[in-house]
């Protein structure tokens, strides 16, 4: 019993040895196995002390880790000569050392781990890296095997690049959406791993306030791991990969955690030698079996083997074999190709479709067809655009590719053929010698005719028009045969698709006596074009039309408002006040707004003065306009309020059919014995009064705008007019523009008010010429009202 216990303890060394001794070297298990005998033969010791120095190799000295215990971020440079001396040692003395009792982190899932406990995890751990074939899956398996060793919640792997960023080449642990932020990092200060790599010696980052100040962390937020080692891993003379593993607890890493993770560094060193190396040759039988067959393939074709990166992509393709037919860029043929590289024989096809298809093939399994390519290549030291087609199919792990260059007769044809299709033409070519007739594919389908029933003679050709345009081809086509006269004639034909418009046109060769013996020419379809030119016609005529109607309702709205509207020539004087008047119309050539204005005296010796925009243009808001102002003017000469009229020229505005619509009035009724101006409002803009230097707008009392509603409410203001007061009554066109509020309008006019404030002659004009800049959209209309200044 004792010696079959030891017999078993004895295997689970070696087996572990073997594991270690694998991992580092990417060997087989006989080959690791006989590299242990060998060891053990040329140092004078058993095999089972073999395998105990090659498990320690792994484990430094722990007098190497008492700087390690420190806080401090690294931990020397006597880690990285323990690594580099690692295969110098020739004594037991640090293997001694190194299987000493390992004490595990609190909370974690070992309690006390002694030698045979590390080295077991070791060889474990060994055993498994074997089994993995990409840095991803190194990172799974890492994170599998120091979960319950060390607490690690997340293990990353980081490869150092040529222009001296960082790849993540490996995660396990984080998410899809954080290692993508990761993959890529650019060589800053701060970033933790690529310091780590830089000095050769890990990183401990155990105090997460001072770390984060110091250092950019991963993660989101941070606090998810609070305590994180980066370790250098060298897989040549230079360490190239940072291995991290991150902790949520935030205590410190034990001094012999270190150890043990420094060890794993080293064991990932060989696995990730063993992902750089470069892969075997497709297999001698293989790449043979293709090459014996492409000896004497006629044509172009290739085997291509995937070369990859240590994160599995694709990288470059590399042949094993070829046709003698096949070239490269510097004239390579044949077997002088195989062992190259396709970015070597062929450069511009890096990043092309060509190379996603190459992808595409060697991923799914379906073979690649690619479009037709232009590829320049020198023929008599004169460059020459050659094109050629391409097709990949995979073959077992690697690639068959095959091309095929295009004669350029082939080319003539074919862009022939593209010429006809897109300009929707067809040639065809008579013999007026043997009477043979020999048409495109394409001129049967222009001229609607069944390729089984042949082409036509030119002499018939008339038949096939329609009857008003056949004497017009008959004539071109007699003028041809007799005397050699070319022609480019149109017509028509009815086929199943309907009547379409054609054109033909035709020349003549003639022999030595200048006899036509043979005609050649085309036949093309115009039906789009000639649809799109009457269309065209038809719509020009239509706009014709509308704007003669639309100048014809102008020039009859302007005189009707002409007629409603006169315009005195000089101020007048009512009740007392004195009254200026201005209208501008709007720039546009076609229509009459609704913009009005009354200024009369009352029965009562009163005065009325009423301004209002009926909304839309043309006749129509015309004559809504003049039902409002004699209405209006009517109702408050026979008595009735302000608010009363307003009332009632909403009720008309509802329930008049004549009626356009809607319409802003503004009402005011002033009394000369008591200098008072009552008025009212229908949606209005307020009148604005100029008074001692300042204008202001008078309140709005309450009223909707005419036929919106058919209960408005409406109320009545007063103001009392002293000497020298201003009183402006205007329309929105005043103070509306394009692209600016109201608000910004009425502060503009009472700017210009109190600038272009004078009595003088052409005030008012003044006044209008400040205000109304640019294009104007709608008519104005404005009553400028001045009390008199009273005498000494």
């Amino acid at each position: 019993m004792d010696r079959l216990q030891e017999l078993a303890a004895t295997s689970a060394v070696v087996e572990r040895a073997k594991g270690a001794l694998m991992a580092l070297t990417g060997c087989s298990p006989d080959h690791a196995h006989e590299e242990l005998l060998q060891r053990a033969k040329a140092g004078s010791r058993s095999l089972i002390e073999e395998c105990w120095l090659t498990l320690g190799a792994l484990m430094p000295p722990l007098d190497d880790f008492d700087d390690a215990a420190r806080p401090a971020v690294h931990t020397g440079p006597r880690a990285v000569a323990a690594q580099e001396d690692e295969e110098d040692e020739e004594d037991a003395a640090p293997v001694v050392r190194a299987v000493t009792a390992l004490p595990v982190r609190t909370g974690t899932a070992l309690q006390a781990a002694g030698p045979d406990d590390r080295s077991e995890a070791l060889g474990r751990l060994g055993k498994a890296l074997v089994r993995v074939d990409s840095p991803q899956e190194l990172a799974v398996c890492l994170l599998q095997g120091l979960g319950p060793e060390v607490g690690a919640d997340a293990v990353l792997l980081f490869r150092r690049l040529p222009e001296g960023g960082l790849e993540l080449i490996g995660h396990a642990g984080v998410g899809d959406t954080l290692a993508a932020q990761w993959h890529r990092v650019p060589p800053l200060g701060g970033v933790a791993p690529l310091d780590a790599l830089e000095n050769r010696e890990p990183c401990w980052l155990e105090d997460l306030p001072a770390d984060r100040s110091r250092y950019l962390l991963m993660g989101d937020p941070p606090e998810r791991w609070r305590s994180r080692a980066w370790l250098p891993v060298s897989t040549g003379r230079t360490a190239d990969v940072a291995l991290g593993v991150l902790r949520g607890p935030g205590e410190p890493f034990a001094p012999r955690t270190r150890e043990f993770l420094l060890a794993v560094a080293r064991l990932c060193a060989g696995r990730l030698r063993a992902f750089d190396a470069p892969r075997d040759q497709a297999a001698p039988s293989v790449a043979d079996a293709v090459q014996a067959v492409f000896d004497v393939l006629p044509g172009t074709a290739i085997l291509l083997t995937p070369l990859r990166s240590a994160s599995g992509e694709v990288e470059d393709y590399r042949i094993d074999a070829a046709t003698p037919d096949s070239i490269d860029v510097l004239d390579r043929t044949g077997r002088e190709l195989i062992g190259l590289r396709i970015l070597e024989c062929y450069p511009s096809v890096a990043g092309e479709p060509l190379w996603q298809g190459y992808l595409a093939a060697l991923t799914t399994g379906e073979p690649y067809e690619g479009e037709p390519f232009a590829y320049q290549e020198m023929t008599a030291e004169v460059p020459q655009t050659v094109t050629y087609s391409v097709r990949a199919a995979r073959l077992g792990e690697g690639l068959v590719v095959s091309w095929i260059r295009h004669d350029p007769s082939d080319r003539q044809e074919q862009r022939l053929a593209d010429v006809q299709r897109l300009g929707n033409l067809g040639w065809a070519n008579w013999n007026l010698v043997t009477y043979e007739a020999l048409w495109s594919v394409q001129a049967y389908s222009v001229l609607g005719r069944d390729p089984a029933r042949g082409p036509v003679a030119l002499e018939r050709l008339p038949d096939l028009v329609l009857p008003e345009d056949a004497p017009a081809v008959s004539r071109a086509v007699t003028g041809l045969v007799r005397s050699g006269r070319s022609f480019d004639v149109p017509f028509r034909i009815r086929t199943a698709r309907g009547v379409r418009h054609l054109r033909a046109v035709a020349e003549a060769v003639a022999d030595q006596d200048g006899t036509p013996v043979e005609v050649h020419g085309f036949v093309q379809d115009l039906t789009a074009q000639r649809s799109a030119e009457l269309a065209l016609v038809e719509s020009e005529r239509a706009v014709l039309m509308q704007r003669g109607i639309l100048q014809a309702e102008r020039a009859m709205a302007a005189r009707l408002q002409h007629a409603l509207l006169p315009l005195p020539s000089k101020p007048v004087q009512l009740a007392g006040l004195r009254v200026d008047v201005a209208y501008v119309p709007a720039q546009s050539e076609i229509h009459v707004s609704g913009d009005w204005f009354s200024a009369v005296e009352l029965p009562d010796h009163n005065a009325l003065f009423v301004v209002g925009d009926v909304a839309g243009h043309g006749i129509g808001a015309v004559a809504t306009m003049a039902q409002l102002r004699f209405t209006a003017k009517g109702m408050v000469s026979t008595g009735s309020s302000l608010t009363g009229a307003l009332a009632r020229l909403n009720m008309l505005l509802l329930h008049s059919r004549d009626s356009h619509g809607t319409a802003t009035m503004v009402l005011a009724r002033y009394e000369p014995e008591e200098r008072r101006l009552a008025w009212a409002q229908a949606g209005h803009p307020p009148p604005l009064l100029l008074r001692g230097g300042e204008a202001r707008f008078l309140d709005r009392p309450a009223g909707m705008l005419l036929g919106a509603s058919p209960t408005p409410v409406y109320h009545a203001a007063e103001c009392r007019l002293e000497p020298g007061d201003r009183l402006l009554l205007y329309t929105d066109g005043l103070v509306e523009r394009p692209g600016e509020g109201i608000d910004a309008g009425l502060a503009r006019l009472a700017a210009a008010v109190l600038a272009q404030d004078t009595d003088g002659p052409g005030a008012l004009e003044s006044l209008l010429t400040s205000m109304l800049e640019g294009e104007r959209r709608d008519d104005v209309c404005v009553l400028d009202i001045r009390m008199p200044t009273e005498t000494p």
